[in-house]
């Protein structure tokens, strides 16, 4: 069934044939946490009965999750360390609501063994593991120590902390090239460096003890051996207080950028039977050694030969957990607040049979240009897909709603089901392609045209596949198109509509006649092709450079956002855009920039003179809103190409910028500690090559 949440437009699609009856010893739970997680977590307590409490920042104020809940909390200001991880205030919440039990999502306080204890001495039950299991796990060094104790494959590596540079060195000589330098307390990504070579381990061991204090408050960094072409699979396990330890199914995550997830799916396209049920053993053993209870997920990596090696413990819910949900039927969440409540798990490792197969792409507000760096703004337009059976939105924002740079950039999941891969991946493309968001740039693009990669299709995965296949970020407009005959023809049907219109309201075409023109030239690039349109019942019927005659149906009408038609027999989504007389036309990720114009017009357009853009080399920009947290440069300094110039610090993640050529920095145009919006200026430099 379906529930729509109370703004409108957001809908929630929990899984059928799930319990709807509520544990007895829980009447409200408080949900620590914000976004899309706190509404999915909203959305399955209300169905069990159970009633909710939100708590909010002052920047959140009336965010989704606020409206979804029961009743809702203010604890502190927009920065997470004055609100969502603002313990005082939380707990005083959780006193002043009378709550029985906090679920907290993940992120923030999910992993926080202090703040579950402090709920135990309030007698409010923690929705999760125990502290104890919480501390054995959250310390990715000392996990490493109790994997490698129960019989769990670790990565080899250093054991203990690094405690400086020259520490890292020999133990980085010691375990050979190239090595992974991470954060003990880390998570998302932050904390972890690459680094082939000593220079690498100097400034990966600096930038990532930054980067860990700054996000987990924790600096220590250990290192262990960087497995090349690695998958990233992850084993989903549940546990009650009973002895009953199961393992559900795995998740590919290989797919990622900066060492946070993008695409997740279940099954794996690597994995055989006997390393599936392998791993899945030993994600049980490792549980069982920490005597764990609750949702948990046990992280591997698994070589080219299917090796794997134990990674770390998450001992929350997941980001990824919908397409377990998907193709085994169960409510993760629910399960949680089961075990949590005292409940035994109603099934065994035998009534595990995974169905189908199920694909997460993370919506974010992000770059993929700009080697995919965050973005911030107010969502002018957002429109997700229409929520079915096999296609779920889990989402926490809103049109009109702010995407800020206090939180985590991501706005939605898509998350796709289908009895195989292809049927999963080409509803996922369809979804992302109706997807609409206006306002902030996304990853939307991106996402969909990695749908389409000959090597995403294949099962060709590894975790430097967006590195390796997107080396210079994705950039839609410079993008060959899939389809361009298509396309072409859709934007010759969309022109003509536009005339017909035109045509209704004031009996009058640009053109200034009543006789609609037929005969267009639409000009993509440098691609010139002559189009032949002819209305027929229901579509067009478009003949492209006198050759290829492309059938269109469709029941679009001019001013909607998304055109969706069948192509000769193909289901086609295509976004439109408009900017003056060009058509901004996105299919598959790619956008084709058109202008459909008669014959002649066309002839005089070539006579129109070239804008040019101003010349900004000599600045060097930020290329995304954040904090100026140093400059590495002085006045009057000689730079040369590839040396550090400034560290600019976003959503807790530190990017060094570094000079494209050789030069003398001219002036200082910002401060360290000053807030910098996307493209402003940082530093002027003249340049020491005239050529330049």
């Amino acid at each position: 069934f379906y529930r729509e949440s109370f703004v409108e437009g957001i809908i929630y699609f929990p899984l059928a044939g799930m319990l709807s009856d509520a544990p007895s010893m829980f009447k409200k739970i408080l949900i620590a946490n914000r976004g899309e997680i706190a509404c999915r977590i909203i959305s399955t307590a209300q169905r069990m009965g159970i009633a909710t409490v939100a708590i909010y920042s002052e920047a959140d104020r009336r965010s989704v999750h606020v409206e979804m809940a029961d009743e809702a909390v203010r604890v502190g200001g927009p920065a997470s360390s004055e609100s969502y991880l603002n313990v005082k205030a939380i707990m005083e919440a959780i006193r002043d609501t009378g709550v029985d039990a906090v679920h907290p999502g993940y992120g923030f306080l999910s992993e926080n063994a202090a703040f579950a204890q402090n709920l135990k001495r309030e007698g409010v039950t923690f929705i999760g593991p125990s502290p104890k299991a919480i501390t054995a796990m959250g310390d990715k060094i000392e996990s490493k120590r109790l994997a490698s104790k129960a019989g769990v494959h670790i990565v080899p590596g250093q054991d203990g902390e690094i405690i400086d540079v020259q520490a890292a060195i020999r133990a980085a000589k010691q375990i050979g090239y190239p090595v992974m330098l991470k954060a003990s307390a880390g998570g998302g990504g932050k904390g972890m460096r690459i680094a082939h070579d000593e220079a690498s381990v100097q400034e990966g061991f600096k930038a990532a003890a930054r980067e860990a204090n700054a996000s987990f408050g924790d600096g220590r960094i250990f290192i262990e051996k960087f497995i090349e072409e690695p998958r990233h699979i992850e084993i989903q396990i549940l546990a009650d207080s009973h002895g009953n330890t199961l393992y559900l199914a795995e998740r590919e995550c290989s797919i990622q950028r900066r060492h946070q997830k993008v695409i997740e799916e279940s099954p794996s396209t690597f994995l055989d039977e006997d390393t599936r049920r392998a791993m899945g053993e030993q994600a049980v053993l490792l549980a069982r050694a920490v005597d764990y209870t609750s949702a948990g997920t046990v992280e591997f990596i698994v070589d080219p030969m299917r090796n794997f090696y134990f990674l770390e413990m998450n001992t929350r819910l997941q980001v990824e957990h919908p397409v377990t949900e998907f193709i085994t039927g169960l409510d993760l969440v629910e399960q949680m607040i089961r075990i949590a409540a005292g409940e035994r798990l109603d099934m065994r490792q035998e009534d595990i049979v995974p169905k189908g197969w199920s694909i997460e792409a993370r919506v974010y507000a992000e770059n993929p240009a700009r080697n995919f760096l965050p973005s911030i703004g107010r969502l002018v337009r957002y429109l997700p897909p229409i929520a079915t059976k096999n296609v779920r939105i889990d989402t926490g924002v809103c049109e009109g709603g702010e995407i800020s740079v206090f939180y985590d950039s991501m706005m939605a999941k898509v998350i796709t089901h289908g009895s195989d891969r292809a049927e999963a991946i080409c509803r996922m493309s369809v979804a992302l392609d109706s997807f609409v968001i206006e306002g902030v740039v996304s990853n939307l693009n991106f996402l969909s045209n990695l749908m389409n990669h000959p090597r995403f299709l294949d099962g060709r995965l590894s975790t430097g596949f967006i590195a390796t296949e997107y080396p210079e970020g994705f950039h839609p407009e410079k993008t060959a198109s899939l389809m361009p005959t298509r396309i072409t023809a859709i934007a010759a049907a969309i022109h003509s509509s536009h005339e017909v219109r035109s045509t209704t309201i004031s009996r009058q075409t640009s053109y200034r006649t009543v006789s609609l023109r037929t005969e267009w030239v639409v000009i993509d690039g440098n691609t010139r092709r002559t189009v032949r349109v002819v209305t027929v019942e229901g579509g067009w019927d478009i003949t492209v450079a006198d050759s290829e005659v492309v059938r269109i149906r469709s029941e679009w009408q001019v001013g909607q956002g998304v055109f969706t038609a069948n192509v000769n027999g193909k289901t086609m989504v295509v976004k439109i855009g408009r900017d003056c007389m060009v058509y901004l036309l996105t299919y598959a990720g790619v956008v084709s920039q058109l202008q459909v114009l008669s014959p002649t017009i066309a002839k005089l357009f070539d006579r129109m003179p070239e804008k040019r853009g101003v010349d900004r080399s000599h600045l060097v920009l930020s290329p995304m809103p954040g904090l100026l947290v140093s400059l590495s440069v002085i006045l009057g300094q000689e730079v040369r190409a590839g040396e550090a110039l400034a560290v600019v610090e976003a959503m807790k993640m530190e990017n060094v910028l570094l000079a494209e050529r050789d030069g003398v920095v001219a002036k200082l145009l910002a401060v360290p500690g000053e807030t910098l919006t996307i493209d402003q200026p940082i530093l002027e430099f003249n340049s020491n090559n005239s050529d330049s």
